[in-house]
């Protein structure tokens, strides 16, 4: 039951979607699934991005609606979603609330750093679950040799999906 899914990330800064090459070779490989990952943490977005709150919002909408518009399965990866929740809760909510108006199938919540423990990892998954039932994923690293404790207890808290790597 293996599915190949597409990975990039949301459109750049300052272009459309439809000039973005980065979505554009997303669809040319033909998966019926795509994941694209976005920031949620406002320090990477004022300092890696180089771009505002709003726009970094929009680059999420205007992405994960594209791909739908394309009849496309969308797993939105909430980079740092983690490290920006404890940062700004209200901003790293919003970019989720973004990528699941541009109609997102599915909410990966990402550790991308490892830092989180599985305490935080149940807690915020509960809340997130809460407000997309049926919708939240977990991307955990393992910085910490905790990703697997973290995995379980998101799917604990109401995770439906979970990343791995090898």
């Amino acid at each position: 039951n293996a599915q190949l899914v597409a990975f990039g990330s949301t459109r750049r800064k300052g272009h459309s979607v439809n000039d973005d090459k980065n979505l554009q070779k997303l669809l040319d490989v033909g998966t019926k699934c795509v994941s694209i990952f976005g920031k949620c943490s406002l320090l990477h977005v004022n300092k890696v991005l180089n771009t505002t709150a709003e726009e970094n919002c929009a680059m999420i909408y205007d992405s994960c609606q594209f791909l739908k518009e394309h009849k496309k399965t969308v797993f939105f990866d909430a980079e740092h979603f983690f490290d920006g929740y404890k940062e700004n809760k209200a901003f790293a909510l919003k970019t989720i609330q973004a990528a699941n108006d541009g109609g997102a199938d599915y909410i990966i919540l990402c550790d991308t750093n490892g830092a989180a423990f599985p305490a935080e990892i149940y807690e915020i998954v509960k809340e997130v679950s809460a407000l997309f039932p049926g919708k939240v994923g977990i991307h955990t690293h393992n910085d910490r040799g905790m990703a697997v404790a973290c995995s379980v207890m998101a799917v604990s808290a109401g995770a439906v999906q979970v990343q791995g790597t090898f």
